[in-house]
């Protein structure tokens, strides 16, 4: 990345772990409003390194390095959020500091072309409307909870060099068990026990518990019936300076019954 003056570089920027749930969730006003409180809190980034839970490509892929068109990776959504814009800066430089954290030996792939999608745009266009900022996204390798937190140690280190590193999913996201398509719906009971489970774990630093979700977590096979909405949660915390830290949460409640438990570590 271009040498800056140490002045203009923010202190240590904390790594997040967010909730973007669907593309309406920007019509939530009590996320919104939220979202944009906790962004306005933040130091300003840099750079931006999103990892969503909307594209597992193995090996390891850095998407597109210059403005290049969304990815609308949903179905049957009202016109108006298919017309959604968030023309970003690339960050070719980001790619080029991702490229270097990766040990030798361990496979890389590019995807030139590929956009943004709206685990990533969803929120940002929340957090930072006025699109200025670099924004580099990178796949998941896999849903390997181990992995993705190796994966966050390998970039922890764009933390001191003012890039915000955010991993995007849902704390719960059983779609398939949803009982009513009301955003207000009460949360069904598996999605309060295993977002209660998950907020106990992270407040202890129980990795262990974390890492072993899908045998531990209450209801997780209601909570998660796939894992790629809640593993995002590891390259978070493996990008944390003390992984075993209580993060600080910024969001909590729910939509479509569904938790939205958003967090940043220091």
């Amino acid at each position: 990345m271009t040498a800056e003056p140490a002045s203009s570089i923010p202190a240590r920027m904390p790594a997040l772990y967010l909730g973007h749930g669907a593309p309406t969730l920007v019509d939530d006003a009590t996320w919104v409003g939220e979202l944009r409180a906790w962004a306005a809190r933040l130091p300003r980034p840099r750079s931006i390194l999103v990892v969503s839970a909307h594209w597992e490509s193995a090996p390891l892929t850095i998407g597109a390095t210059r403005p290049v068109p969304l990815v609308y990776d949903f179905h049957g959504f009202p016109a108006n959020y298919y017309q959604e814009r968030y023309d970003q800066p690339g960050a070719p430089e980001l790619a080029d500091r991702v490229r270097a954290l990766v040990p030798d030996g361990e496979p890389l792939r590019e995807a030139p072309d590929r956009g943004l999608d709206h685990g990533a745009y969803v929120p940002l266009t929340v957090m930072y409307p006025d699109a200025e900022i670099p924004v580099l996204q990178v796949s998941m390798p896999d849903l390997d909870p181990v992995r993705l937190f190796r994966l966050g140690r390998q970039l922890a280190p764009l933390r001191d060099e003012g890039v915000l590193i955010m991993g995007s999913g849902f704390m719960t996201h059983g779609l398939p068990y949803i009982e009513s398509w009301d955003p207000a719906a009460p949360a069904p009971a598996w999605s309060r026990d295993f977002d209660a489970w998950a907020a106990d774990s992270l407040a202890r630093g129980d990795l262990d518990q974390l890492f072993n979700f899908r045998h531990r977590g209450p209801a997780a096979r209601y909570a998660h019936p796939t894992a790629d909405h809640f593993v995002p949660l590891f390259v978070t915390l493996g990008a944390a300076t003390d992984p075993e830290a209580a993060p600080e949460t910024a969001i909590e409640g729910y939509y479509l019954g569904l938790s939205k438990r958003s967090f940043e570590v220091g």
